[in-house]
């Protein structure tokens, strides 16, 4: 099997271990569960099922970050705890994953229960020399990790505008380098704390994740991913973390990530505030042809949501191959879902037993038996 890597910005061969490990970064438990969120999550169930076919006992993890910034903020708007909400948040979510099929993960770890791990991380980096602590608050220097960006692989000028955009905050005056991220950030007031070497406070957001990752996977991770929004900065900064402590290199040997989902020309995303919610769409359209909907999109796309195409036929196959080898063939590329979906409609167009039992073997792999 071949997938798209990131770091190498190719397809790139996946060797099969008998034990495997794929980490998926997961939700911020603030608000309901979205077509953007719906898109990674089913097509990563599809990586994993696909495998453990293929023989993997594959190991899964995808966390919830259940104390950062935004949840925070929101928490503070409702009146409400932040893991009050994190917990409301997260059933919802849960429910919406159940409908579309999405197996749970074997770990589903919460940020706020690896905080002491996360400042072991923190202290590891500062013996190394990669980061610095200003007023209780310490941060990453990305001055001394000369290959900063070679996962992004975008300029310094690029970098700071996605660090400004995505809650890198660039303008902080107390940083040594404007890309320089929070590894553990000072108590202010109104906020939860734990206690550190340096003062109360919480865990930055990058720091989660890659604590996360290497307590319960180890290193290196098979596979990991998210959305593409996710690259920059967060897996950029995790990988710098990762790879600034002492132990087994690469931190991560594929880097996989979906497409952006978009609505009305815009992504998708919460802070825009132009979200289709699972949940609602479920209510007018069967889980299983929303599950069907996002597979016959490919995980790298981009595209546009439009909740009437949902009500339309899918558009017939056309001429092409039709049997088992073309199937397996189509997910062993990249995990082309949409071509693989296109050798079970010819299967089934065909008419004949050996179409049908194709076409029921394979959309009972997508997760789309009845």
């Amino acid at each position: 099997m071949r997938l798209y890597d990131r770091a190498s910005q190719g397809l790139r061969q996946v060797t099969l271990e008998p034990r495997m490990s794929v980490y998926v970064c997961g939700i911020t438990p603030y608000d309901s569960a979205h077509l953007g969120h719906a898109f990674t999550y089913v097509h990563f169930d599809v990586l994993v099922r696909y495998l453990r076919h293929l023989g993997a006992e594959v190991v899964h993890a995808q966390n919830i970050t259940d104390v950062d910034d935004d949840i925070l903020r929101v928490s503070r708007e409702r009146g409400v705890d932040f893991q009050e909400l994190a917990r409301r948040e997260v059933a919802s979510y849960e429910r919406a994953m159940r409908a579309l099929r999405v197996a749970p993960p074997n770990h589903s770890p919460r940020a706020t229960e690896f905080v002491p791990h996360m400042v072991e991380e923190v202290e590891a980096l500062l013996d190394a020399g990669h980061a610095y602590e200003r007023t209780g608050t310490v941060y990453f220097s990305v001055a001394t990790d000369p290959g900063y960006g070679r996962l992004s692989g975008v300029g310094r000028d690029e970098m700071l505008k996605l660090a400004a955009e995505r809650g890198g905050h660039p303008e902080d005056p107390h940083k040594g380098d404007a890309l320089d991220f929070v590894l553990w950030q000072a108590w202010q007031p109104g906020e939860p704390w734990w206690e550190s070497p340096w003062g109360r406070g919480r865990p930055g957001w990058h720091i989660e994740c890659s604590t996360m990752s290497r307590r319960l996977l180890g290193q290196p991770v098979d596979v990991h991913g998210g959305g593409s929004d996710l690259i920059f900065p967060h897996h950029e900064s995790e990988l710098a973390q990762a790879e600034g402590v002492p132990g087994p290199r690469p931190f991560v040997r594929h880097w996989v990530h979906t497409g952006t989902v978009y609505m009305a020309g815009e992504k998708m995303s919460k802070s825009l505030g132009n979200l289709a919610f699972v949940d609602d769409v479920i209510q007018r359209h069967h889980p299983l042809r929303l599950r069907e909907f996002i597979l016959r999109r490919h995980y790298r796309q981009d595209w546009g949501f439009d909740e009437g195409e949902l009500a339309e036929p899918f558009s017939q196959p056309g001429r092409g191959p039709d049997d088992r080898d073309d199937f397996y063939r189509a997910l062993d590329e990249d995990l082309d879902t949409p071509e693989a979906l296109r050798v079970l409609d010819r299967a089934a167009l065909a008419g004949d037993s050996k179409g049908k039992a194709l076409w029921e073997e394979g959309r009972a792999l997508l997760g789309l038996d009845p």
